[in-house]
């Protein structure tokens, strides 16, 4: 505190003593202006004649510019009313110089020059604060702007950067551009592929070069921020500059897709539009595209279930289905904390107008589960409801057997007692080929759901989606690489060749309504989730995206493949084909024929062994259950053995 006042004292003397040596420089010339003016009438003074006047209207001036408080005022926030202060302190100031010189000296100097400087003296020291004001304060505010402002590179000198560069002039000098802190955005140049736009200039900012030169540019012209301003950009290319942008270090915001940048209609302005980059962003395809006629046709007017509606796809999906009218939502879960969160979500979103029951429930239980049916009457059921984490479900194989794949059990056989019209199954791609116990009991819920299908029994069409890790979902990678980030400690990948297929969460929920809507019964659903990621790749996006260097500020650690833990996940089993839908994106995997009589008779040795919490029994009777589950060992040696034998192979042929 004490070093604070020094500081602010020291400034506050700078600035008084400026204001000083001002006024006495003001006093002077005003005094041989005087003099000048006085030259050519008869009014003029002797040189010796004005030097006492001189030495004591500068003493007087500062002394009632002193007692009228001209020194004490903040003249960055001065009023009108301000200035009388420097007004009242000049006249008194050269009035006591004149009674003086008439006191002591007579009549020596004529009465004309000390009008005439009282004029010129006031005059000026109010001029000078007005300056002083206008000017050094001004450059003073003008430089912290400047040095609160982000010096911006924006890439694409299209339409957009126009827009957004206009928008930025119009606003540097208002409120904030990212209502969040006190910066705004001060364009330095601009990148563009057109060579024949290269040395031009939009609203005054250059266009220096292309995309291969963001980093020499980044480094000339002290770049702190750039913005991705080409909405229109195609997948493979947007890939290409972000991944050149991320290695720079700096932080990334981009416009939306041309699509969300013309409609929405809740940033109307193109500036509040500019986002942060999301790491989605940089796995190289567009946000897949959704029929949501078909989805509302499906679920307007209808009764729907969600188990599982409150976990992170859960959830979303009961989001969703909100937007197209349903006749009832209810979400089943056995976490009532995140029951209770979608549930005021909801009501605070939607009010009376969406009917909404909130149920704690285990799908385990049976008649729990029957009660619910019988009560509420669903005709869609959304079967999210299940465990996910591998290393847990490996340390604790007999929950993963009850939870998913009795509770899968339950709900899908009461489906069909209660004549439900469409059950959707939620699996994954770690039921493809499974090395691990969650894998296989995803594997063994998917043919309970087609097992049920086959049957044909009744009127209820089921159906399967599948889809690789989802982004932002829990025990998804990236919350965990950003807790990591965000508390200074290395970020964790399990093996330096890991790789993962990934989608965000609304594309998922997408897939599981459309799939729902397009469903005949007994199919899977697969998404074609463009090409898989590296998660070493992932992780160090995601470091350059916080504006770190990897290894370097974060350091990266490989702790080794987790129990159950496969290198590389697959979408489809050998034995499956895909078929196209409606949807380029969507194909159907072709199933497997289910042996009605062994399923069954498996089913029930898997059942009663993990009712009995017999570990060696039940993994053993999952084994029978799933033919294609092996260990994890066997799986990724096989996988490294190809890959070595693939680079043995093309040196040879090199």
């Amino acid at each position: 505190m004490k070093q604070f006042f020094s500081k602010y004292a020291a400034k506050f003397l700078i600035r008084k003593i400026t204001l000083i040596l001002a006024d006495a420089f003001i006093v002077i010339s005003a005094a041989l202006i005087t003099d000048f003016i006085l030259s050519f009438s008869d009014n003029s003074i002797s040189n010796s004649e004005m030097i006492i006047p001189i030495v004591i209207s500068t003493v007087c001036c500062f002394a009632f510019l002193f007692i009228f408080g001209a020194y004490s005022k903040m003249w960055r926030y001065s009023k009108p009313k301000d200035y009388c202060s420097c007004i009242a302190g000049s006249i008194m100031g050269i009035s006591s110089t004149w009674l003086f010189n008439m006191i002591c000296t007579g009549d020596s100097v004529k009465l004309p020059y000390f009008v005439l400087h009282m004029l010129l003296t006031t005059v000026g020291v109010s001029m000078f604060r007005l300056l002083f004001r206008s000017a050094f304060i001004d450059i003073s505010d003008k430089k912290k702007n400047s040095e609160n402002n982000m010096r911006t590179m924006i890439i694409g000198g299209g339409q957009a950067c126009k827009m957004l560069l206009k928008e930025i002039r119009n606003s540097q000098n208002s409120a904030c551009c990212d209502g969040k802190t006190t910066s705004c955005y001060d364009p330095v140049c601009i990148i563009d592929d057109d060579r024949n736009k290269i040395g031009s200039s939009i609203e005054d900012v250059e266009i220096v070069g292309s995309t291969y030169d963001i980093p020499k540019f980044i480094n000339e012209k002290d770049i702190e921020l750039i913005i991705f301003a080409i909405p229109s950009c195609l997948e493979d290319e947007r890939k290409r500059i972000l991944n050149i942008c991320s290695e720079t270090g700096k932080p990334v915001k981009k416009l939306p897709f041309i699509g969300n940048l013309i409609f929405d209609e809740n940033k109307p302005t193109l500036l509040n539009q500019v986002h942060d980059i999301n790491v989605e962003d940089l796995l190289g395809r567009d946000p897949i595209k959704f029929d949501s006629r078909e989805i509302s046709n499906f679920i307007g007017g209808k009764v729907c279930m969600v188990t599982g509606g409150g976990g992170s796809i859960g959830s979303e999906l009961v989001r969703q289905i909100a937007k197209y009218s349903p006749k009832k939502i209810i979400i089943v879960d056995i976490y009532e904390n995140n029951a209770y969160d979608i549930q005021q979500e909801l009501t605070m979103e939607y009010g009376d107008s969406l009917d909404l029951v909130t149920l704690i429930a285990s799908v385990r239980d049976y008649y729990r589960m029957n009660q619910i049916f019988a009560k509420h009457k669903p005709q869609v059921v959304f079967h999210a409801a299940a465990h996910k984490h591998v290393p847990l479900m490996e340390a604790s194989p007999m929950e993963a057997i009850k939870n998913n794949i009795i509770g899968t059990f339950n709900t899908a056989t009461l489906a069909q007692f209660h004549k439900i019209e469409k059950f959707v199954m939620i699996s994954t791609d770690k039921a493809v080929n499974p090395t691990n116990v969650m894998g296989a009991s995803k594997r063994c819920c998917e043919m309970i759901v087609q097992y049920l299908a086959q049957q044909n029994e009744g009127c209820t069409e089921f159906v399967t989606t599948r889809f690789g890790n989802v982004l932002g979902s829990n025990g998804s990678v990236i919350p965990l690489f950003k807790r990591q980030i965000e508390q200074g400690k290395p970020v964790t990948v399990t093996h330096r060749d890991i790789i993962r297929y990934f989608m965000t969460i609304p594309e998922a929920v997408s897939l599981v309504m459309e799939a729902a809507a397009i469903a005949e019964g007994g199919e899977i659903f697969v998404l074609d989730m463009g090409k898989p990621v590296r998660i070493i790749t992932l992780a160090e996006n995601l470091i350059r995206m916080y504006g770190k260097v990897p290894y370097v500020d974060v350091p990266i650690e490989f702790t080794g493949l987790r129990p159950g833990e496969k290198i590389k996940e697959e979408l489809l089993m050998d034995e499956e084909g895909l078929q196209k839908t409606s949807n380029k994106l969507i194909f159907i995997g072709k199933q497997i024929e289910i042996d009605e009589s062994t399923f069954a008779q498996r089913l029930r040795e898997l059942r009663d062994a993990a009712e009995k919490n017999d570990e060696r029994l039940a993994i053993n009777a999952l084994h029978k259950m799933v033919p294609t589950f092996i260990t994890p060992e066997e799986f990724n040696n096989k996988l490294i053995n190809n890959k070595s034998h693939q680079k043995d192979a093309s040196e040879i042929s090199a």
